[in-house]
């Protein structure tokens, strides 16, 4: 019999503030307070006001809440369907993640569709309208994005995952350094003995794309190694980056470096079809850590973005601004991780098939 998730006194009736307050020792207005201002407790009362809560099993009402503090106690969040219908793996994770973090915090979030293409307004001036968030979390930042500033001039607390790529900074935003995670990968490469290193990324552009772009060529750099005719572009599937490979692979690249998993497997597909194995003839590493690159064969190195710091730093600058709208600004640059698996190996002596 599937568990209830409603709270339920010993007695088969619902748990109160009163019959918390019992439990903890305190009065009612304590308990109310560990719920809504636990700033107003001293340490010892609320942890154990919390304890109580915890042991009865105790969830206030979402209502009252919000009558009570004019909070709704709702984040909104606009999914966007990913192009050509591909799967989403990153952004599932970092919702996951987020959801977590407000679910800690004592929010939820409300899902909202937005129409596909570049970011838009559609859905956000709807939401306000219609329901009471208290503020909004944004993914898929872009170049000439204008939600920040829509939402700034509201008066609306927002924060970003992903920077403003382009024109004045505005507001909050979380994001990970990717030109970090490429520039990590090339050094790993290097010192695998590596020196024709190509990177197979998105077109110029995207903010997200030019930034891992540009981690790789600061690397290479850094070692006097040529980059001319070692850069191809693709869009973000993987057959479009199984063809614009090819040309890196036919100019004797021994190591590719590409933007995303996506871009790595179409790599995978082109060196195969040339009679040539990833890792073994050219090293390949990706970048997200999708979660088919530990099973694909040969396992995937890639770049691993740190979700889950992400949705906890973007509920807490999201927190924080809601408490204090005058606050500077506060941005967040996390590090990626190298994880290091099958497909980087040290270059063949012989040079890669042909």
């Amino acid at each position: 019999m599937p568990r209830s998730t409603s709270s339920s006194s010993s007695k088969g009736g619902p748990v109160t503030l009163a019959m918390v307050a019992r439990r903890a020792g305190v009065s009612t207005q304590t308990v109310s307070n560990a719920i809504n201002s636990p700033e107003l407790l001293r340490p010892e009362t609320l942890e154990r006001v919390r304890q109580a809560v915890d042991e009865m099993g105790y969830r206030p009402s979402r209502a009252a809440q919000t009558l009570r503090t004019r909070s709704s106690k709702l984040i909104g969040y606009g999914i966007q369907p990913a192009p050509g219908g591909n799967t989403a793996p990153v952004m599932d994770r970092f919702l996951h993640a987020l959801s977590q973090a407000a679910d800690g915090a004592g929010y939820r979030i409300l899902l909202f569709s937005c129409p596909p293409g570049g970011p838009s307004l559609e859905g956000y001036d709807e939401l306000l309208a219609q329901h009471d968030v208290d503020g909004f979390v944004l993914s898929n930042t872009a170049r000439q994005d204008p939600r920040q500033a829509w939402l700034a001039k509201r008066g609306v607390p927002f924060v970003g995952f992903g920077r403003m790529w382009s024109g004045r900074q505005i507001g909050d935003w979380v994001d990970v350094d990717g030109a970090s995670g490429t520039d990590a990968a090339v050094e790993h490469l290097v010192a695998l003995g590596h020196r024709k290193i190509a990177f197979l990324g998105w077109p110029r552009g995207s903010g997200v794309g030019d930034d891992r772009a540009e981690g790789w060529q600061r690397a290479m750099r850094r070692h006097e190694l040529p980059t001319r005719g070692r850069r191809a572009e693709s869009a973000g599937d993987v057959e479009a980056a199984r063809i614009a490979v090819k040309p890196l692979l036919d100019a004797g690249a021994t190591a590719v470096v590409a933007a995303s998993d996506t871009l790595a497997l179409g790599c995978y597909h082109a060196l195969r079809e040339r009679g040539a194995a990833p890792g073994r003839d050219v090293a390949v590493v990706g970048f997200d850590d999708s979660p088919t690159a530990g099973i694909l064969s040969p396992s995937l190195s890639t770049v691993a973005q740190p979700l889950e710091a992400v949705g906890r730093e973007c509920v807490r600058l999201l927190l924080a601004r809601m408490a204090n709208q005058d606050a500077a600004p506060e941005r967040v640059l996390l590090e990626p991780s190298l994880v290091v698996r099958d497909s980087a190996t040290a270059p063949d002596s012989d040079g890669p098939t042909p």
